[in-house]
């Protein structure tokens, strides 16, 4: 008897046998078992998932001698004729054979008649994408109103080539492509049935190949086969594949570590022995890095299928994430660059060496905003020193006649009228808050103290946008205790609540309206009203039982605050400030010059203020 083929002879024979596809195979048989048969059935997915070996299932389930039924019996004539593929009932069509009208037509004329040996006649056509557009023309009607004996079973790796017209009559069932865990699972099971020896090593190499298609898995599986001769072996598959060895990838991955470029180089040259495709080298660290960063975060997501969780979880304790997910970007980049390098392994290399040039250097501090923090570290500093202005350009716009033609960016008189806008401006709020900050802040000057931490984070357009940090213990803010807490230090308790977004957005907008117990009334502003909800509610509540560390209830009333909100605040020191800058741009001696000498005028709205907190 002459070989067969391992692809053909473990197709599967009935739905017990598929391997995936649950999905499909779940609204199938319901059908078939609750006899809601549609008349045309379109199955899509990439070569070799089983869109073929379900039509031909689904054909023998419905020609069955036994009856309509999920598992046919496999003994009848159909049942084997069908298998055999010699049903007169079961016409199977390739569609990228006959793309013609004139055959679709001569396939359609037969369809009037009665099946002669089944219970239905099925037309199953395969990649029916192919027929052309007169074909489908010629299908769409005994395809919407078929006779009672007739079912279509159709295939197709690319439905978005098909009509919606013919999409719209049939049940479409999208294949998906087998996980590696399924392929090895069922090599397995094959390879225990053939009597096979093997390691699991070498099967999961032929399940990733695979790529999702059993059959491609399948006829890998038989080429293993006849390469190793006997037992699959980890080491013989690989060689089979041209796939890299994980030793050389290791190898990459310690010199990065060590940042040891004469090591790097060195596991190129020895990946370079075999003559492998070094864009796969590339892929492979790409992989391997991935996995390492899963190792960072989650390590019992790793698996030891292949025998190297060890390597994984010790990169993951030695790598630092910033380093780690720079190189997985240098890698993407690489890939993407390597058909431009002079050769595949000069692109390897330059990418490699890449990651040793572009090394963070960590990840830096978070940069200090509070000028009573910066005076305490510079108490030594003389005052002149404390006043030096500081080299920020002033942001601006000047708009010249059409008749000047020289760039005004880069006249010397700008950037002095530049240096003495910042330096009339800030001086002035340096004097008056630095000297303050090496005290406590009395309750009169509280107010300041918020205004630094809730322009922390304001946005650089300079909008009246609620935002805010906690505040530093270095700023010796006193917080009032839950008794003492009213509508006028409500905005030293705002600065200290550890919220954020919508939440912060409402508080910002709320006044203390009455504090009985451990229940802290609050008036929300009618404008803001709609963005409150619930959750809004307990996320403030929580915020401030940190604040007070006890439990708070916390009960909300829309109304017109009566005494000025965070944000109102926020919103009137920026008026102030926006006034400020103007006025000292506009009045400075060579600024009026350039105005009355060279006809020059200022842009409305180009003068932003420096925030001296954020200095």
């Amino acid at each position: 008897m002459s070989y067969q083929v391992l692809a053909r002879k473990w197709r599967p024979r009935n739905f017990e046998e598929l391997v995936g596809q649950g999905h499909v195979l779940k609204t199938l048989i319901n059908a078939l078992e609750n006899g809601r048969l549609h008349h045309a059935y379109l199955f899509t997915g990439t070569r070799g998932v089983g869109k073929t070996t379900i039509a031909r299932i689904l054909a023998r389930c419905l020609n069955c001698e036994a009856g309509i039924t999920a598992k046919p019996c496999g003994e009848c004539s159909a049942c084997k004729e069908i298998s055999e593929g010699r049903f007169i009932d079961l016409i199977e069509v390739d569609a990228a054979s006959r793309t013609k009208v004139e055959d679709t037509r001569e396939l359609l004329d037969n369809v009037q008649y009665s099946p002669s040996r089944g219970r239905f006649k099925i037309y199953l056509i395969d990649e029916v994408h192919m027929l052309s557009n007169h074909s489908f023309n010629a299908l769409l009607k005994t395809l919407e109103e078929p006779p009672p004996h007739v079912k279509f079973l159709l295939a197709t790796t690319d439905p978005q080539k098909l009509p919606v017209t013919i999409l719209s009559r049939c049940l479409q069932f999208n294949l998906k492509n087998l996980t590696p865990e399924k392929l090895v699972e069922h090599l397995v099971h094959i390879l225990r049935a053939e009597k096979i020896d093997f390691e699991e090593s070498s099967l999961w190499q032929l399940g990733r190949a695979a790529q999702g298609s059993a059959r491609d898995c399948l006829t890998l599986l038989d080429q293993a086969i006849g390469f190793c001769e006997g037992a699959l072996t980890e080491q013989a598959v690989g060689e089979f594949l041209g796939n890299l060895d994980h030793s050389i990838i290791s190898a990459l991955m310690e010199a990065l570590i060590s940042e040891d470029a004469a090591s790097l180089l060195s596991a190129v040259a020895r990946a370079a022995e075999d003559s492998p495709d070094f864009t796969l080298v590339l892929h492979e660290l790409q992989a391997w890095l991935q996995r390492v960063a899963i190792a960072q975060v989650l390590p019992e997501a790793i698996d030891n299928t292949q025998g190297e969780r060890d390597e994984l979880l010790k990169h993951a304790a030695t790598l630092p994430a910033e380093k780690l997910h720079l190189f997985y970007q240098i890698a993407l980049k690489g890939r993407e660059e390597m058909p431009w390098a002079t050769d595949a392994r000069s692109g390897l290399e330059m990418t490699l060496l890449r990651m040793l040039a572009f090394v963070p250097a960590g990840v830096p501090h978070p940069p200090t905003h509070s000028l009573a923090r910066k005076s305490r570290s510079t108490s030594s500093e003389t005052t002149e020193e404390k006043k030096k202005p500081l080299n920020k350009p002033l942001e601006m716009m000047v708009r010249a006649p059409s008749s000047t033609t020289h760039d005004l960016q880069t006249t010397p008189g700008i950037e002095i009228a530049e240096q003495a806008a910042t330096e009339h401006f800030v001086e002035r709020k340096f004097e008056e808050i630095v000297t303050k900050s090496e005290a406590t802040i009395e309750p009169e000057h509280q107010e300041l103290t918020a205004l630094e931490a809730l322009s922390d984070q304001s946005d650089s357009s300079g909008e009246n946008v609620p935002s805010k940090s906690i505040a530093h213990p270095s700023l010796n803010t006193t917080l009032p205790s839950l008794d003492e807490l009213n509508a006028s230090n409500w905005l030293t308790v705002f600065n200290a609540l550890p919220i954020t977004g919508i939440t912060q957005s409402l508080a910002s907008n709320m006044q203390v309206k009455s504090v009985e117990g451990t229940t802290i009334s609050l008036f929300l502003d009618t404008n803001k009203a709609s963005l409150y909800n619930e959750e809004q509610r307990l996320r403030l509540e929580q915020g401030l039982n940190q604040v007070f560390l006890c439990p708070i209830k916390l009960e909300i009333f829309e109304g017109e605050p009566t005494h000025e909100t965070p944000a109102q605040f926020k919103q009137r020191i920026l008026f102030e400030q926006q006034q400020d800058a103007e006025a000292a741009f506009t009045e400075h001696p060579l600024v009026q010059s350039l105005q009355n000498d060279l006809g020059m005028t200022i842009v409305t709205g180009s003068i932003k203020p420096i925030k001296f907190f954020k200095l």
